[in-house]
């Protein structure tokens, strides 16, 4: 099977492209900068940007959606919003199947952070398409290098008691990254 990995220089992504490759599929990583991409080899790497109206993507079977904008400031709901609807017209333009969206865990209900917000409406853009969506929701993931991992670390090092915001009442199940990528 053709698959195209989106977010693959991010913690998931690589983890998941190698294993990808060890099942025997046709790996292609889209990212920003091909040149700064340390791609395992046998992987097709196309440069492509998730936020450009343009975004034109390869043929594939399937595309997993590894991508997020939280880390790119106060607008990264409307990034999210951009980016998913481009990929979304450019997956159903490339006739891929399949999208592989890894989203954030919780109920509408209760009362979600922006962040998990924001995932969940990714999640319903990916699935306005063509393609069929299979939607992954996990919680913390957690493994070595993981940015989840890196600030648990640092809160417990740093804070020996803390006063958190209502938002960290979602209840949800740390994953570690392994069993993410399986």
């Amino acid at each position: 099977m053709r698959v195209l990995v989106t977010g693959a220089s991010g913690f998931i992504g690589s983890n998941l492209v190698p294993e990808l490759l060890s099942r025997g599929h046709d790996v292609v990583a889209l990212t920003r900068d091909p040149y700064s991409y340390d791609s395992p080899p046998g992987v097709e790497v196309v440069e492509g940007d998730v936020l450009d109206p343009e975004l034109t993507l390869p043929a594939a079977d399937a595309a997993y959606y590894l991508v997020h904008s939280m880390g790119a400031g106060e607008d990264f709901e409307e990034r999210d919003r951009r980016a998913a609807r481009n990929f979304r017209q450019a997956a159903d333009n490339a006739g891929i199947e399949r999208i592989i969206y890894l989203g954030g865990l919780g109920n509408e209900d209760d009362g979600l952070s922006e962040h998990l917000q924001s995932r969940r409406e990714v999640e319903e853009l990916l699935d306005g398409g063509s393609a069929r969506l299979t939607a992954l929701r996990a919680a913390i993931v957690i493994g070595a290098g993981s940015a989840s991992f890196q600030i648990i670390r640092q809160l417990a090092a740093r804070l020996p008691v803390m006063v958190t915001p209502s938002w960290v009442r979602t209840e949800c199940q740390p994953i570690y990254s392994d069993d993410v990528v399986a």
